[in-house]
């Protein structure tokens, strides 16, 4: 059995004065031609463009809330939520996770496309922090949540997207979370999967787990968070009531 979720009050995630920066290589620095140049000027590599994806960003998420973190690409929002699953570490601030992580951030995270359905699942668990004889105890279940058959014993790189995402949300969600962060993959997939995925979440969410969700389709944003983040150029806008934060979001894009 997974943990249990905690009471509703204490926080589930702080966020103190984080930022986070990408190295990006200069398109001039790195050109053949420099390289070339560099090599017989014995000149030294030049340093790489920083880019700020998060920028001393601070907020907290109590136990038990339910929040959607909303804004154009490339506001931080994917980010953001691997950092609070542990993918990524800040360049600066903390970052405080109280309870167990489940990420489902997109079909391939944690998973090798040369190894099997069965064996993915098992590397994903065991990262997830079960031993090896909680994962195989899971085995049937997610594999009959996946609904895969004999697929499930064939190299991931033979699959289809849905069949990744099938994969992906059976095995992430067969721990119940404490914690379950989620960018962009909740509600699709075929309809009839969807419902069964649907299902399963709002069983998590009724036991009031935290959940954390990025999304651009507002529709899904107010199915199931009560919260709003919005995020440009990696701080904070607003912060606050669906509807409200929704509304200025809108307005902002002239719609």
């Amino acid at each position: 059995m997974g943990a249990a979720c905690t009471v509703l009050g204490m926080n589930a995630i702080e966020l103190k004065n984080v930022s986070i920066d990408y190295h990006l290589d200069s398109e001039d620095a790195y050109s053949f031609k420099n390289a070339f140049l560099n090599f017989y000027a014995k000149a030294q590599k030049p340093t790489a463009k920083v880019f700020r994806a998060i920028d001393n960003l601070s907020l907290n998420i109590k136990k038990g809330e339910k929040v959607g973190f909303i804004g154009l690409n490339g506001a931080g929002k994917t980010t953001l939520l691997r950092t609070i699953a542990g993918i990524f570490q800040p360049s600066a601030g903390e970052v405080i996770v109280n309870g167990a992580v489940s990420p489902l951030l997109d079909f391939h995270t944690g998973f090798e496309d040369h190894l099997t359905g069965i064996e993915n699942i098992m590397i994903r668990l065991m990262f997830l922090g079960l031993s090896k004889q909680e994962a195989i105890e899971k085995l049937p279940d997610i594999i009959s949540f996946s609904e895969l058959g004999d697929f499930i014993n064939q190299p991931i790189r033979t699959y289809s997207a849905g069949m990744n995402l099938r994969l992906a949300f059976a095995t992430s969600t067969s721990i119940e979370p404490e914690i379950l962060v989620a960018d962009e993959v909740i509600g699709t997939g075929d309809a009839q999967f969807a419902l069964k995925a649907k299902k399963r979440l709002e069983d998590f969410l009724s036991k009031k787990c935290t959940l954390i969700l990025s999304s651009h389709s507002m529709e899904l944003i107010r199915d199931y968070c009560t919260r709003i983040v919005w995020l440009r150029n990696g701080q904070v806008v607003a912060d606050g009531a669906v509807d409200e934060v929704i509304k200025e979001y809108s307005q902002s894009l002239g719609v």
